[in-house]
């Protein structure tokens, strides 16, 4: 009976220590630095999207394609790895992957400064763009601004929380998206990459006058273990 205990004991601690992160990192690179990125398991369709396109390198190559400065940096269009629709001064922002992802809102996630979000058309049911993202830089907004933001048409009688308040008016981000598009990630490292890109020179259509490649790759189990335990996600 005690060695029967014993291997029970060993192979849970063996399962134990062979468990995998809790969450997912992805390190996206540029000429302007990197930045890593935690996606959300709250946002589960939207975090296994991301990770398969990664796996096979589908951004590698595209481009950020459109920057506001104090708003948000997007990227992701296929088409802006392709010469014939992404020369200079091409309009980009219309490729995509054939599907779209279903609307992930959550009360908790909200568009604060530094996070990553999906891109979409003006579709009813709000559904994401399958590949295209944004990072969002943002700025910080007064109460009076959040007030009148809350009184507009289109955030349909949404309220910001106290404590979402307070983040926006000391940190910053982009309100007047929430609950309007996908938030389903946020950089822990690297905000000075997309702070650089949102302040390069850019033509009329808001698309940098120099191209601004990425490369996307996942960190290894390993990284993503250490990360959680740096971030205190471990458990």
């Amino acid at each position: 009976m005690k060695r029967l205990f014993t291997i029970a004991f060993l192979l849970l601690t063996v399962t134990a220590f062979a468990k995998g992160p809790k969450n997912q990192y992805v390190r996206i690179k540029t000429s302007y630095g990197e930045c890593i990125i935690r996606l959300y398991n709250e946002t589960p369709q939207h975090r296994d999207n991301f990770i398969k396109l990664a796996k096979k390198g589908f951004y590698n190559g595209t481009l950020f394609h459109r920057v506001i400065q104090n708003f948000m940096i997007q990227g992701g269009d296929p088409d802006s790895k392709d010469p014939k629709k992404a020369t200079p001064g091409a309009e980009l922002g219309n490729g995509d992957v054939g599907y779209t992802v279903p609307a992930e809102f959550k009360d908790s996630i909200f568009h604060k400064r530094g996070v990553l979000a999906a891109a979409r058309d003006d579709n009813p049911k709000k559904a994401s763009s399958g590949c295209q993202f944004y990072i969002v830089e943002g700025k910080r907004y007064t109460e009076g601004k959040l007030d009148t933001l809350e009184k507009a048409e289109r955030m349909h009688g949404h309220k910001f929380p106290a404590w979402q308040r307070e983040w926006y008016e000391t940190v910053g981000g982009t309100p007047q998206l929430d609950q309007s598009y996908t938030v389903y990630g946020e950089v822990i490292t690297g905000l000075d990459m997309v702070d650089r890109i949102a302040a390069v020179k850019k033509d009329e259509r808001d698309r940098p006058v120099a191209d601004v490649p990425m490369t996307v790759e996942l960190l290894s189990k390993s990284e993503c273990k250490e990360l959680d335990k740096l971030l205190g996600l471990e458990q």
